[in-house]
């Protein structure tokens, strides 16, 4: 078959073979891919034609009276029942199909996109196709399509409707993917541009402007093959965090504590190229983390909330718990995550939303990484303040600036009750699956504590999660030699003054006599019998305290996690979250916890 070397696409492709082809549901990318040329060449070849699709609708009201909230779906047929207005419209792309990492969080963007550009006197149109959502129901848009997210079918809708712009940073990374290319297609981004995304996207570029803004991050490489990589890491120092480039959810990364791991990692990696390289960073053990998320208007940038991760650095941020406000941190240090936030948003010339990681250790605020889009803990973040974030920035993203939004001034540090984001996993559901977290996404799905104090919050989130504290019996605590400190000391005492008992790991268990701790002690797993995990077993620990550090370690967790899990024991993987699970059973221990709306506790914060 010979190709027109013009339109780059076989000669002999007919109107009558084409329409054929799209009537049976091929996609322009799968045709490209049979006939040996592009997806775009198909395309401009498809409309070149006249071959496009129609637009048929589904009456929400049965033909009974007329639907003022019906949805449309895409066919190659003759009649187009999807009639254009002549209003403002704006698109936006939905976060397609459900999966762990990319959740309902995204929706809640999504969604109060919506309503936000609905008050703006904006036509709002809806492009998703997962009908387990709140943007997938009828009546949430003006105008619904029920399409799958890829260029073809978005370029399609946008050619019929003709909106002002499209909004791709609401519904995570499966929008995102497409940006640059809905940009090539003349199809104006609405908020932050698909340069200003990739650029945050790409490491290199990335790390260039972290150097040239003089903000602390920790060593990083990119890596193209195994040799590259074992070489880029041991340059860097063991442990180190690798993944692939453009993930959601942590997917594939993993923590490599010699060259063993990570050439194995490497195997297991597709498609490393100069296009897909495999991005290794330093891993900061035992540092506490941070988010923020935040709106810029292109010109001022408002903080929404900061957020401290209760479980150790490492832990996928939709895995761990985090509180507002943060509770150890100096009053510098929250400076310093505010100005490296304003400053990062203003060079990535962000205009929307914006979420950025840090880590802290020894003192010094390093950044992790920065989303210019909707992260998932904006919700959270919204509910804990007052401050919707995301109906801010879709206004932003059309053009209103903070301070015509009133919002310009608030200040997050004036939020006074404690609100705890506390994860829930399906462990129990999936036995003798992994149960240490890390930086792959694990939970699926969060709960909220909120009171005036710390205790009442995460009492409230640990119910919430159906993690139950126990509130009197025997505690295991084995901890890293970096935790046999005064802290240690202090968190076992508090335990102790509730009333429990504690038994621990000959080091551990040494450690805690030697400063008048009174302490039984036990095997380890492999140390010999009854060990922890048969204590475990046989009812008699009520609460598990392991702190890993390293790889062996984290290998002997396993069995003592499995075995908490499986009889419902809770189950400590930091001393911050051992600290903060004292405060819950303490407050448990009084009763009466105190109830009141969210309305209530917002009423409450600082004009």
């Amino acid at each position: 078959m010979k190709t027109n070397r013009k339109t780059k696409t076989p000669s002999r492709i007919t109107k009558e073979v084409l329409v054929k082809a799209k009537q049976y549901g091929f996609s322009d990318r799968q045709l490209a891919h049979i006939w040996g040329t592009t997806e775009k060449s198909i395309r401009l070849l498809r409309k070149q034609l006249g071959i496009v699709p129609v637009f048929k609708t589904v009456d929400t009201c049965a033909a009974e009276f007329e639907a003022h909230t019906p949805y449309h779906y895409s066919t190659y047929d003759q009649e187009n029942e999807s009639i254009r207005s002549a209003r403002k419209k704006v698109v936006i792309l939905g976060g397609g199909p459900n999966r762990i990492g990319q959740g309902i969080e995204f929706d809640y963007c999504c969604v109060h996109g919506v309503y936000a550009l609905e008050e703006e006197g904006i036509e709002t149109i809806m492009i998703n196709c997962n009908p387990e959502t709140v943007s997938t129901d009828y009546d949430t848009t003006d105008k619904l399509y029920f399409e799958p997210l890829t260029l073809e079918d978005v370029l399609n809708i946008c050619d019929h409707e003709q909106p002002f712009g499209v909004i791709v940073s609401f519904g995570g990374q499966t929008p995102l993917k497409i940006a640059k290319a809905l940009e090539e297609n003349g199809v104006q981004i609405l908020g932050t541009s698909p340069e200003g995304i990739d650029l945050a996207e790409d490491r290199e570029r990335f790390g260039a402007l972290l150097r040239k803004l003089k903000i602390p991050h920790p060593m990083y490489g990119t890596a193209y093959s195994v040799n590259n990589a074992v070489l880029v890491a041991e340059q860097i120092g063991y442990p180190v965090l690798v993944r692939p480039s453009y993930v959601l959810g942590g997917r594939a990364m993993e923590i490599c504590y010699n060259g063993d791991s990570v050439r194995e990692y490497m195997k297991k990696a597709v498609d490393v190229s100069p296009e897909h390289p495999v991005l290794i960073d330093k891993f900061l053990e035992d540092a506490f983390e941070f988010d923020v998320d935040a709106v810029s208007d292109g010109k001022d940038v408002l903080i929404g909330g900061v957020m401290e991760h209760i479980e150790e650095a490492g832990i996928h941020s939709g895995d761990s718990a985090c509180v507002i406000p943060p509770y150890m941190i100096t009053e510098k240090n929250l400076e310093e995550l505010r100005s490296y936030t304003v400053r990062l948003a203003k060079a990535l010339k962000v205009v929307g939303l914006i979420n950025v990681q840090f880590a802290m250790k020894e003192g010094i605020v390093y950044v992790l990484e920065v989303n210019p889009r909707a992260s998932r803990t904006v919700p959270f973040v919204s509910k804990a303040t007052g401050v919707p974030l995301a109906k801010i920035a879709a206004k932003v993203m059309v053009g209103r600036s903070l301070e015509d939004l009133g919002v310009k001034n608030f200040d997050f540090r004036k939020v006074r009750h404690i609100s705890v984001k506390e994860a829930v996993f399906p462990f129990s559901k999936f036995p003798r699956v992994p149960v240490f977290l890390g930086p792959e996404m694990r939970s699926t799905g969060e709960v909220m504590g909120i009171s005036s104090t710390f205790g009442d919050a995460i009492a409230k989130a640990q119910m919430g999660a159906g993690n139950t504290l126990p509130t009197g019996g025997r505690v295991f605590i084995s901890v890293n030699n970096s935790d046999k400190n005064d802290i240690t000391l202090g968190i076992v005492r508090d335990y102790i003054e509730l009333g429990f008992s504690m038994v621990a790991t000959e080091g551990t268990a040494r450690f805690l006599n030697l400063h008048d701790i009174e302490c039984e002690t036990v095997f380890k797993v492999n140390e010999g019998r009854p060990n922890v995990v048969d204590h475990i077993k046989n009812g008699e620990v009520q609460l598990v305290i392991n702190t890993p550090l390293g790889e062996s370690s984290r290998y002997d967790e396993y069995a003592i996690g499995w075995a908490a899990i499986e009889h419902k024991v809770s189950f400590i993987t930091t001393l911050s979250a051992a600290a903060t699970a004292v405060k819950g059973i303490e407050r448990q221990k009084l009763g009466n916890l105190s109830v009141k709306s969210l309305q209530e506790y917002h009423s409450e914060i600082e004009a």
